[in-house]
């Protein structure tokens, strides 16, 4: 035994750690790249038995317009045979194309309501 010498090797220097700031990690925040919905328009179609009255009510009631827009787009709808009542993603624009036509069946008018891509 005493023919060995004491094997004096210098520690091992402990691991980098989180305070000299080196082998820490650090997670890259990534953006989310969604799409916006995507938007369709209510179109009102011109017939010629609805009276003006109740599609100027109507697009008070259901798009929120008020007197003189509505009047506008009952006019453009009477004169262009169609007009666009408002700009909406897929499931309100669904909901207010049935709004509408349900009040025009309970009025017993033709007053047609569809909805298109925009």
């Amino acid at each position: 035994m005493a023919d060995r010498p004491d094997d004096p090797t210098p520690p091992t220097p402990a691991p980098p750690g989180p305070a000299d700031g080196q082998g820490a990690t650090v997670a890259e925040r990534q953006t989310a790249k969604t799409k916006p919905p995507a938007l369709y328009q209510v179109v009102m179609l011109n017939d010629d038995f609805t009276p003006m009255e109740f599609v100027i009510r109507v697009l008070q009631q259901f798009f929120h317009h008020d007197l003189e827009t509505a009047t506008l787009i009952m006019l453009k709808i009477h004169h262009e045979g169609r007009g666009v009542c408002g700009v909406y993603t897929k499931d309100v624009a669904a909901t207010k194309v049935e709004l509408v036509l349900a009040a025009a069946r309970r009025d017993q008018h033709p007053l047609q309501c569809i909805m298109e891509a925009a």
